[in-house]
């Protein structure tokens, strides 16, 4: 519990987290075969990755305040394990413990380094699901579904926001952003 205390939006995160374990503890469907390692491994890379970014841009609206393009894309990273967490409880299988460090460039860099920064970890993310994580859950329908949202994300709105950043030498945007989906939802 030591762990959910300092940044307010770590802690509100780690509330949510004990909750959705919580209540989600135990209610595997009987009829849901269990998930190969290989799909669990994918899984668990997925919310890594999704828990990471979150991490990472947390740290920067700590240091900047809530500037775009990270403060809805912390919002989104948000959404996108939320998205996630619900196939852990479907499938019956516990979630990873939350383990994530940020990298030190985080603490150091200037908007326009952390806009670079976004831009390539947005490509990498990309790649990462295109070459590994797609593939490792493509008979399982509805986690295929999630992470190729989550991917489509990264490709469509997250890395197109970080280049516009690194077009204004790393100036935050102004005004609300549009970090919202058609279906009002975070993308």
């Amino acid at each position: 519990m030591d762990r959910c205390r300092g940044h307010r939006r770590k802690a509100m995160r780690c509330a949510a987290a004990i909750g959705l374990a919580v209540v989600g503890a135990g209610v595997a469907d009987a009829r849901t075969p269990p998930l190969p390692d290989s799909v669990i491994e994918a899984m668990n890379e997925a919310l890594a990755d999704e828990r990471r970014a979150l991490a990472t841009y947390e740290v920067i609206l700590d240091r900047f305040g809530d500037v775009r393009p990270f403060v809805n894309i912390a919002r989104a990273e948000q959404w996108h394990i939320d998205m996630l967490l619900p196939l852990y409880e479907r499938y019956g299988v516990t979630p990873p413990a939350d383990d994530t460090a940020v990298a030190e460039s985080v603490y150091t860099e200037d908007m326009l380094g952390l806009c670079q920064i976004g831009v390539q970890a947005e490509i990498d993310n990309v790649r990462l699901y295109d070459e590994r994580l797609l593939p490792a859950v493509a008979a399982y329908p509805d986690i295929s579904a999630v992470m190729q949202r989550l991917r489509n994300a990264s490709q469509e709105n997250h890395l197109p926001a970080f280049q516009r950043c690194v077009a204004r030498g790393g100036q935050p945007g102004r005004g609300p952003g549009g970090g919202f989906g058609r279906q009002g939802r975070f993308r």
